[in-house]
């Protein structure tokens, strides 16, 4: 970014060579247009400038641009847009859509960063800056080819770009080329060994690997690093660098079972103020896996973490329905969690689940799956029962997790819906139910293939209730679940996962007239098919059920599969 820079400066100095309209102005001037003046003084010099109301034009696009640097080391990439935005329209430069691309980028809209990576390049010259955070942006997408393909640009023009390295590894590490991505991130660490951000990345590496206390050392390298010395650029979102060493570190921990340690760095992670997309997921994480690791009977916690304060744990009442239990598993283990609900006792209630349930986990225990199966749990059975898993899931390669039964959408997410849920006039009903971010959240750490299939919203058992209990507190159920587009409370669809729906986002699935709804019928049928890829598998229980529900049902998957997963041996 810093060459990009350059210009800009050239620009400000040009602005403050002209004869001065007053002294203040001559003051102003370079700590508006310095990128080491403090954030703070940056933007209050600029705003300063901009209410002189002496320049326009391409002078005025240089104030706006600048105050944009300012608002982006606060992390406050809202301000950013619209500052840069302004810049734009003003006078193009290629600075100016780099910086909006990067803020788009960091609040994690990475359609919208590439589109004004590209639109730089455009105005040339080529810059190896740009490459380098549109290979971010790809990397984002889970477009790990286009991401290689950037980093590669920006090395073969300058072989002394350690970030680049240090993505290229990060993309290989995806793609589960881990030899390559070691090679790549020591090179980084060669070719600058006080950046923290590559020793982070090779604190996941060796956690995939097993090698847990070469993980651990590296991440306690990593944040000594940046306590020491904060990044400085102001590209790197505030905070962005220690929460995400807390929380490699915290995971490699947990799965060496020194949850003490793992409970310490959680908690760190979750004390620092995030502003980033990325650093708000690491917090997800960090905060379902500290209440994992706290106390076994604590609820899991729902909403986006606060830095003051910590989830409390409260006691589970006694699992009243039944659940087959799972052993600890060896590392390495494939494990699967389903639950069938139909016995409702305030909704209407739905035959075909706990049939469900029933054959999907036998299809899975026929292929070498350890499976915790629960029919017809109550919030309490549904949350002890997802947690056990979460928790045991750490040491899983292979994690399935399928939810058969009713599933609402509120105000965007996604909730699962135990039996007994009862809603009444005054009751935030989003607390009886299980939110699916939270799930999402707990298995979103990039060393294990997530498979999460919903065959819920059978129909939309809120209607009435939501629609009695007015718009008070703004929540409104809609039918259907929602696609996983945003990152909520910071959970996100990360690397390695794919989520599955029996219908489409926003559309309701069929119970069935048979002993099973027509999704799961034709998902256990496929299941144990040898040989056969899971997202081929999935296409055809897609035709299966098209055919079967005469185009009413059309099954949808959303995959950041790094390769081609076979859940049934070849």
């Amino acid at each position: 970014m810093r060459r990009l820079l350059v210009a800009l400066s050239l620009l400000a100095v040009t602005l403050w060579s002209a004869p001065a309209v007053a002294q203040a102005r001559n003051q102003l001037g370079p700590l508006c247009t310095t990128d080491t003046t403090p954030a703070d003084q940056m933007i209050d010099a600029c705003n300063k400038i901009v209410a002189l109301k002496v320049f326009k034009g391409p002078q005025l696009a240089t104030i706006y641009f600048w105050r944009a640097v300012g608002w982006n080391k606060k992390g406050d990439y809202s301000k950013v847009i619209a500052d840069v935005t302004e810049a734009i329209r003003l006078q193009p430069s290629q600075a100016a859509y780099n910086l909006r691309g990067s803020a788009y980028y960091d609040k994690g809209d990475y359609d919208i960063a590439i589109a004004d990576f590209d639109d730089a390049l455009k105005l040339g010259p080529p810059s190896g800056i740009i490459f380098h955070n549109r290979g971010n942006a790809w990397r984002g997408k889970g477009n790990y080819a286009r991401a290689i393909a950037d980093y590669d640009a920006v090395i073969k023009a300058d072989p002394k770009s350690a970030f680049s390295f240090q993505n290229r590894g990060i993309s290989k590490e995806a793609l589960g080329d881990y030899d390559g991505a070691l090679a790549d991130i020591n090179q980084a660490i060669r070719l600058d060994p006080s950046l923290p951000q590559p020793l982070i990345n090779r604190t996941a590496i060796w956690r995939a690997k097993g090698d847990l206390d070469r993980a651990i050392a590296d991440g306690s390298e990593a944040i000594r690093l940046a306590r020491d010395k904060p990044p400085a650029n102001i590209m790197t979102p505030p905070n962005s660098v220690l929460i995400s060493g807390y929380t490699h570190r915290a995971l490699a921990y947990e799965a060496k079972g020194d949850y003490a340690s793992a409970r310490e760095n959680y908690k760190a992670a979750l004390a620092i103020v995030a502003s980033d997309a990325g650093s708000k997921a690491s917090q997800a994480t960090a905060k379902v896996r500290l209440s994992l690791v706290t106390d076994t009977s604590a609820p899991i916690p729902r909403d986006a973490p606060s830095p003051a304060t910590q989830p409390t744990p409260a006691p589970v009442p006694q699992q009243k329905t039944g659940a087959a239990q799972i052993p600890s598993p060896a590392r390495g283990a494939r494990m699967a969690l389903i639950i069938g609900n139909g016995a409702y006792a305030h909704v209407k209630a739905l035959p075909n689940p706990a049939s469900d349930a029933r054959a999907v986990a036998k299809s899975l225990r026929d292929i070498g799956f350890t499976v915790s199966e629960g029919v017809d749990l109550d919030r309490a059975a549904m949350q002890k029962m997802t947690r056990d898993f979460l928790r045991e899931a750490a040491r899983a390669q292979v994690a399935v997790v399928y939810y058969a039964g009713h599933g609402v959408q509120v105000d965007g997410r996604n909730y699962l819906i135990p039996v007994d849920v009862e809603l009444k006039p005054g009751t935030d009903m989003t607390e009886a139910m299980i939110d699916m971010d939270t799930i999402m959240a707990g298995l979103d750490d990039q060393v294990r293939t997530n498979i999460l299939i919903f065959d819920a919203c059978r129909n939309n058992p809120m209607a009435q209730q939501v629609a009695s209990a007015g718009s008070s507190r703004g929540i409104e159920g809609a039918s259907g679940l929602a696609a996983p587009t945003s990152l909520g409370s910071g959970a996100t669809l990360g690397a390695g996962t794919l989520i599955a729906f029996a219908t489409a986002p926003g559309q309701v699935a069929l119970d069935g007239e048979g002993a099973n709804s027509p999704f799961s019928a034709a998902l256990s049928r496929h299941l144990g098919t040898p040989g056969l890829e899971v997202q081929q598998m999935l296409t055809r229980v897609r035709a299966e059920v098209v055919s079967s529900t005469k185009n009413k049902q059309v099954p949808w998957s959303n995959s950041s599969l790094l390769g081609e997963v076979y859940l049934a041996e070849k």
